[in-house]
């Protein structure tokens, strides 16, 4: 008999594998307007951040001299941060949970997982474009424009789950 404890076969040590998933562009385009709501929310909570830190540390650098009223928003934008920081954390996770890459919180950029040619690529969007319009390999930066033809051809794998799901 071993001294060391049974562990799953798989090696996990416990842990859910992570579902990879692979978007076709039609069910991108169907999931925009939840993404969108998601990526907003994630925004209102980064400006909250934002806004709050510099005068929780003006705050926190004039404790010892700050007037009732002063510490009592001492503890009130502590709360504030903490409010926000869950939201933030809560809506990223809505994003992952989906499958979804936040690429940059301040200007809503997200990818949607997708494979083109065989490669790992992604839908690129930014808050405040109309639609799902961008794509790029997983190894580059600039955004390209979504070929026309893909709208018709279905030239993108279409969805797939792996992991915890069949």
């Amino acid at each position: 008999m071993s001294n060391t404890p049974n562990r799953a076969s798989n090696g996990s040590a416990g842990k859910p594998r992570k579902k990879e998933v692979t978007l076709d562009l039609t069910t991108a385009r169907q999931m925009l307007p939840l993404v969108r709501s998601i990526v907003t929310d994630v925004q209102n909570a980064r400006r909250a951040i934002n806004r709050l830190v510099p005068e929780q540390e003006r705050l926190e650098r004039q404790r010892r001299d700050l007037v009732w009223q002063e510490r009592q928003r001492r503890y009130q934008v502590i709360d504030e941060i903490a409010a926000a920081e869950k939201a933030w954390t809560t809506a990223v996770s809505e994003l992952n949970n989906l499958g979804i890459a936040l690429v940059d919180d301040e200007a809503g950029e997200v990818d949607f997982p997708t494979k083109v040619n065989g490669r790992t690529a992604a839908f690129s969007w930014l808050l405040g474009e109309e639609a799902l319009r961008h794509w790029h390999y997983s190894d580059e930066e600039s955004r390209r424009p979504i070929p026309a033809d893909w709208d018709k051809a279905g030239a993108v794998t279409t969805t797939r789950y792996r992991g915890s799901q069949p």
